[in-house]
């Protein structure tokens, strides 16, 4: 056999191995994926939710005390039954009311994904304990449209109406963009993951961007039957944008020296909810806000790729220990 034959046969092996291999972990993790999917479709566990906005929109001031008695979470003592008797009277709670309901009349999807997302929470947190769910109106409080404790989930459905709604008309289009009915499954993930992530431990812009990213990890885990656009609040455009700029957006930190700065501005710039992320740069404009969220998805997602450990392992490791052991390097 001729030299060069010899190497095309090698060459040619070399090709198939590697195909074998990496066939056989992309059927070992679908496996893998599958068993777990199992496990959680096994999980028995049912969800209790009470449409308080409901109850209330059809009360009558004589209703007042077996409400107070039945959510007494929900009636401050402080207030006299005068206040909320009021309250049932009042035109702009009327219409606000009914607006609810009749975006929400039928909550059946939200119940199925509510309960699916529990099972996962329940599959990685088995000692986490199932809350009763109360939706309510919150008079529009959009930055407390979940509350969750250990025992009560408090949804705020008057921050899910759509973005075009009129309640909305006076607020800056990337807030009301948030503040529709597929976001309200993902925004209860968020609450539960920020029971369960560790605060960042310092204060660079590194650790901040780690923390959010294994935020958005969890997500992965705990609602894989939302889309990746719906898991961060992006439009699908927005999440497009992301993945065909990562590469120079991470130049962009490096060449800056940015990680380990621990200047405030720069979770100003590129972590918390605004318009679009700011580089200072002509593509500002087409870029989504918290584009750093994202980056640190990526690298933590980089991470749990190339290292045993388990979700909650995970979580407790420190943002240096994740950054180095992920190699992330986005593609050109």
């Amino acid at each position: 056999m001729s030299k060069n034959k010899m190497e095309t046969g090698l060459l040619y092996m070399g090709k198939y191995i590697f195909t074998f291999f990496l066939l056989s972990f992309l059927l070992l993790g679908c496996n893998d994926n599958d068993k777990i999917a199992e496990a959680i479709d096994k999980i028995d566990l049912s969800i209790q939710i009470s449409r308080f906005d409901q109850e209330f929109a059809k009360a009558e001031p004589s209703d007042l005390p077996l409400l107070k008695k039945t959510y007494p979470y929900l009636f401050p003592a402080q207030y006299p039954d005068s206040v909320w008797a009021a309250k049932l009277k009042d035109t702009i709670q009327v219409e606000l009311l009914k607006e609810v309901d009749d975006e929400f009349s039928n909550f059946e999807q939200e119940e199925a994904d509510l309960q699916l997302l529990f099972k996962h929470i329940k599959y990685y947190f088995p000692r986490f304990g199932v809350p009763k769910i109360v939706t309510v109106t919150s008079d529009v409080d959009y930055e407390n449209r979940i509350i969750l404790t250990d025992n009560l989930l408090l949804i705020g459905l008057d921050n899910y109406l759509g973005p075009e709604h009129r309640f909305y008309g006076s607020m800056p289009n990337y807030i009301s963009a948030s503040m529709d009915k597929q976001y309200l499954v993902c925004d209860v993930a968020s609450a539960f993951a920020k029971r369960v992530v560790p605060k960042a431990n310092d204060r660079t812009f590194l650790a901040q961007v780690i923390y959010y990213g294994k935020e958005l990890y969890l997500k992965d885990k705990l609602i894989p039957f939302l889309s990746e656009a719906q898991r961060i609040g992006y439009f699908q455009e927005e999440l497009d944008w992301a993945h065909a700029n990562e590469e120079p957006m991470w130049r962009y930190f490096i060449e800056r020296e940015l990680l380990y700065d621990t200047d405030n501005k720069l979770g100003l710039h590129f972590l918390d909810p605004a318009p679009f992320s700011k580089f200072g740069l002509e593509l500002d404009n087409e870029s989504p806000g918290r584009i750093g969220r994202y980056l640190g998805w990526q690298i933590v997602r980089a991470f749990m790729e190339r290292n045993e450990v388990s979700l909650q392992q995970m979580l407790g490791l420190p943002a240096e220990e994740i950054f180095k052991k992920s190699n992330y390097k986005p593609k050109k």
